[in-house]
C-alpha cells in the first residue's frame, strides 16, 4: 500500500491485515511507557483544513507512540488563510522532506488530488462527503472485538444498520464499502431527505423505517445530525427526528441480545441517540475512541514501517 484514500480501494486481505496489526498496537495503550521505535526518524504532517478533535488527536498520538515526528498544520495557521492554493501549500510542505500527510479537507476528492501532487504517503482523514477510511476501520475493529468477546464470531452474516444523516456523512460510504468487503450486510436507514443521490446504486438495503429493521440488527450505528452542513429543512424538528430515527430508550430495549451500539462522534444526545443508549453496557462508543489510536498506528506502520517487523 502506498496511500489510504478510501475503503473502496482496500482488499479483504489488506483490511484484515490492518485490523490484525491494530490488535498488536493496542497493547501499547496498556503500557506505562507508550512508545515503539518503529517509525523513528519519520516525519508525519497532520494537515487539517477542517476542524477536528478526535481524528487529529488520535493521529497525533498514534504517530508519537510510534516515535515519528508529528506536526500539525491547520487552515487558520497556514498560508491557505492568505489565499495560497491547496496545491502550492502541499507542494511546499512536501519539499521539506515530509514522509506522510494525514489530510482532512472539506472538499470531496481532495486527498486523491494531493496524492497526485506530492511524493509523500497520503492518508485520507476525511474529505468532504466522500470517505473517512480510518473511521470505518476503527468501527470494524470495535465490532469485531465485541463479537469475539461475546462469542458471536466474525463479520459473516452480521447486519449493521447505519442510521441518520447519510447525506452529509463521509463515514457512511467508507463503512458500506468496508463492511461489504469483510462479509457483513450494511442496512441504510434515513428519512428520504437525508439519503445521498445515487444511493440506490450502492447495492445495499435501504429503508426509511428504523423500527422495521431494528430487532434484526447486530449493530446499530447512529450518525450525528450535521446541523452545520444543513441549509434547509431536512426534517421538521429535532424532536420529530428523534421520535422517528433516534435510538431512544424504547428502541434500545428492543435490540436483540448481543447487539451493540456504535457512534463515530461527536454525539447529539437527545437527537440521534439518547443518553440511555450512549451510556448503555452494550455501547461501543468509548471503545471506538480507544480503538482509533491502535488502528491509526496500524495504518501508519503499514504505510511507513520497515520490513524488519515490530518489536513490541
Amino acid at each position: 500500500m502506498r496511500h489510504l484514500l478510501g475503503c473502496r480501494d482496500l482488499s479483504y486481505d489488506d483490511a484484515l491485515a490492518i485490523l490484525d496489526l491494530a490488535e498488536q498496537m493496542q497493547q501499547v495503550q496498556f503500557r506505562q511507557v507508550k512508545k515503539l521505535p518503529a517509525l523513528r526518524g519519520r516525519t508525519i504532517v497532520n494537515a487539517f483544513f477542517e476542524d477536528s478533535t478526535r481524528t487529529r488527536t488520535s493521529f497525533e498520538i498514534a504517530g508519537k507512540w510510534l516515535s515519528a515526528d508529528t506536526i500539525n498544520v491547520s487552515a487558520r495557521g497556514s498560508s491557505v488563510s492568505k489565499g495560497e492554493s491547496l496545491r502550492d501549500t502541499m507542494l511546499t510542505l512536501d519539499a521539506m522532506g515530509v514522509d506522510a500527510f494525514v489530510i482532512r479537507h472539506p472538499s470531496s476528492g481532495a486527498a486523491a488530488q494531493v496524492a497526485g501532487w506530492v511524493g509523500a504517503h497520503i492518508i485520507n482523514a476525511g474529505d468532504g462527503q466522500h470517505e473517512h477510511p480510518t473511521q470505518a476501520l476503527l468501527d470494524a475493529y470495535s465490532m469485531r472485538k465485541h463479537w469475539r468477546e461475546t462469542g458471536q464470531g466474525g463479520f459473516e452474516g452480521k447486519r449493521v444498520a447505519i442510521v441518520g444523516d447519510l447525506l452529509h456523512s463521509r463515514v457512511v460510504r467508507s463503512n458500506v464499502y468496508l463492511l461489504q468487503t469483510l462479509g457483513a450486510t450494511p442496512v441504510l436507514v434515513a428519512p428520504a431527505t437525508l439519503l445521498p443521490a445515487g444511493v440506490d446504486t450502492w447495492g445495499v438495503e435501504i429503508t426509511t423505517d428504523f423500527d422495521e429493521v431494528l430487532e434484526g440488527l447486530d449493530i446499530a450505528m447512529m450518525l450525528r445530525v450535521q446541523r452545520e452542513r444543513m441549509a434547509g429543512g431536512f426534517f421538521p424538528t429535532p424532536r420529530e427526528y428523534s421520535d422517528a430515527y433516534g435510538l431512544t430508550f424504547e428502541r434500545l430495549s428492543r435490540l436483540k441480545q448481543g447487539a451493540a451500539i456504535c457512534h463515530p462522534g461527536p454525539m447529539n444526545r437527545g437527537v440521534e441517540i439518547s443518553s440511555a443508549a450512549a451510556d448503555a453496557v452494550n455501547s461501543l462508543v468509548l471503545d471506538q475512541v480507544a480503538s482509533g489510536v491502535a488502528v491509526r498506528m496500524s495504518v501508519l506502520y503499514t504505510l511507513l514501517g520497515s520490513e524488519e517487523g515490530i518489536r513490541l
